[in-house]
């Protein structure tokens, strides 16, 4: 697809995330995709990390309006989920169904086995079981005034490839970017989830009245060597990207459980 897009070729292109519409990541891709079409910002008005799929049932749902700087985008804050955001905005907000669905800049990783956790992850599984295309961006850097701005050529790259060759419906693609540091990125890697997980443990404390609770605590271990992985590429330098399949079945288990005898 050609960089300079005409006024009325112009995508429809939604925006959410999960740090909160005032982050600085939002704020960047945002400014990333006005340059490719007209953007619309649904996003939640406050930090929604590691709600992975949730929606709201026993609450109400509010969006507003709202100016956060200066921009031709169309922005409205929400006061549910991620996923409540894309819901919202293609059954409420949008004059149409969006070309493209982007979420992100997400402020830290969502490489191999956070996919599951991550809310930012999760806006871009709803966009794709809508049948939009959508992808999922997250950096390596916690930090709230992180560099996004090196990561910026990558990300509008990806966008528009795939605005120009689409997504099967129910797959969507999960795009992270190393720490930004003085060695430029090594380009961008096609990927498979690392076989990792989180040995987690609970930090038990006592608040002032003597009742303990607990603070989630764990150490990421990556189990998984093979360089074909988002993790090794990571690792390397490389942006890596994974296709990411909301059908969820083990296949290869069916004709296992299909020899067990559950009578």
């Amino acid at each position: 697809m050609a960089e300079n897009i005409s006024k009325s070729e112009r995508p429809l292109i939604l925006v959410c995330n999960d740090d909160g519409i005032t982050a600085p990541g939002i704020r960047k891709l945002i400014s990333v995709m006005n340059e490719i079409g007209e953007v619309y910002v649904v996003a939640p008005d406050s930090p929604q990390s590691g709600m992975g799929h949730a929606i709201t049932l026993n609450n109400t749902l509010r969006t507003d309006k709202v100016t956060i700087d200066q921009g031709p985008q169309t922005e409205f804050s929400c006061s549910g989920t991620p996923v409540d955001c894309v819901k919202l905005a293609v059954n409420v907000v949008l004059p149409r169904k969006p070309d493209l669905c982007v979420s992100g800049i997400n402020h830290g990783s969502n490489s191999s086995i956070n996919v599951i956790y991550s809310g930012t992850m999760s806006a871009a599984v709803e966009g794709s079981l809508e049948g939009i295309p959508s992808i999922g961006f997250s950096l390596l850097d916690y930090a709230w005034d992180a560099n996004f701005n090196d990561a910026a050529p990558f990300i509008k790259q990806i966008a528009l490839s795939v605005l120009e060759n689409k997504l099967p419906h129910g797959i969507c693609l999960n795009v992270n970017i190393p720490k930004a540091s003085e060695e430029p990125y090594k380009g961008i890697k096609i990927c498979r989830q690392a076989r990792a997980n989180w040995e987690e443990e609970f930090d038990a404390r006592k608040d002032p009245r003597g009742r303990q609770y607990y603070w989630l605590t764990g150490t990421f271990v990556n189990y998984d060597h093979g360089q074909d992985t988002d993790e090794w590429a990571l690792a390397n330098n490389y942006i890596s990207v994974v296709p990411v399949d909301s059908d969820v079945t083990a296949h290869a288990m069916l004709q296992t459980l299909n020899t067990w005898n559950f009578e």
